[in-house]
Order: C-alpha cells, then structure tokens, then sequence
C-alpha cells in the first residue's frame, strides 16, 4: 500500500528557510506525481509544487515559484520541498500527496488537490518572528 510521510516542518524568522521532506513507500509503478499542497483553517487546499517522474517536469504556483524548490532523490523515495525567503504567509499545515498515471491522464492537473489519490499526514510550518 502507498504510503507517503512528510517531515521537516517547524518554526522559522521571515526570510528563512525548511526543507521539507515526503518519504513515499509501496510505490510499485514508474509513473507518478508528487505535488505539495499547503492549507490554513478555513481555506481551501492549495496546491504549490509538483514533480512529475517520467519526464522529471517540475510545476510551481505564482506565489512560491522562485522561493520554493522541488527536488527527487530516487534511490531513497524521497521527493523534497525547498522553502526559501519564508513570509508570514507561507504559514500553513504542508502535505505531499501522490498521483499514479495510468496511461489517460492528458488532462491531469498538477497543482489540483483532487486530482490525488494518497495523502500524507501533513507538518506544520510556522513563519513568524
């Protein structure tokens, strides 16, 4: 069964930096996403990055593109998010979710939440001085 763990989440100063971690297991496919999504109490699921493995394609939402960075290191299952020059604003429970193509996905979304089919647990992280 797939499972996803992320890690790495904490409190950090304005202009910070985390990097954030989501180990996968039971991945028995090739082809997958990997997409980070953040979300406060009362606010919809907000998709920031993503990694595709085929093509190791990388998507990124206006407002972390150029702070943030996803990463993939194959060999330990482990896809990262890079979080650079934090803002208060960042501040939200981050969650790496897993998409497995199956061959019809022309249309796939990258950033849409509902697009994924497993979920981790979340980590909190905290922007403020």
């Amino acid at each position: 069964q797939l499972q996803l763990v992320e890690s790495g989440g904490g409190l950090v100063q304005p202009g910070g930096s985390l990097r954030l971690s989501c180990a996968a297991s039971g991945f028995t496919l090739d082809y997958y996403a990997i997409g980070w999504f953040r979300q406060v109490p009362g606010k919809e699921r907000e998709g920031v990055a993503c990694f595709t493995s085929a093509d190791r394609s990388t998507y990124y939402s206006d407002s972390v593109r150029g702070r943030f960075t996803i990463s993939s290191d194959g060999a330990k299952n482990t896809v990262y998010l890079q979080l650079n020059s934090l803002k208060p604003e960042d501040t939200a429970v981050y969650y790496c979710a897993a998409y497995v193509f199956n061959g019809d996905d022309y249309d796939f979304r990258p950033l849409k939440a509902s697009e994924y089919m497993y979920w981790g647990q979340g980590t909190q992280v905290t922007v403020s001085s």
